[in-house]
């Protein structure tokens, strides 16, 4: 079965919004076998292809691609991204679902 992983890089607004973002989706992460690989604080966006700068990158993996679905369908997951995600962050740009060995 390989894993699957998303790439993404965000525009922060509200850096304590998202700390507590963080911290809230954490355990749904955790029961779904999931975690940050790698996670940067970025202060120079260099290249992008994005119209806007790029101040946090993070690279998410997952067992495999359907719990990585199930995660993001969550419930629990919705409402904690709409309370806190959505007012932390001013804009998102992500690669589309890799898969690892």
């Amino acid at each position: 079965m390989k894993s699957a992983e998303l790439t993404v890089g965000l525009l922060l607004a509200d850096h304590e919004k998202y700390a507590a973002y963080r911290a809230a989706i954490a355990p749904l992460l955790e029961a779904a076998g999931a975690g940050f690989r790698y996670d940067f604080e970025v202060s120079r966006t260099l290249k992008s292809e994005a119209s806007h700068d790029i101040n946090r990158v993070f690279v998410l993996r997952f067992p495999d691609r359907g719990s990585k679905e199930r995660f993001f369908a969550d419930p629990r997951y919705v409402d904690i991204r709409a309370r806190l995600y959505a007012p932390a962050v001013e804009a998102t740009r992500s690669s589309p679902g890799a898969t690892t060995n």
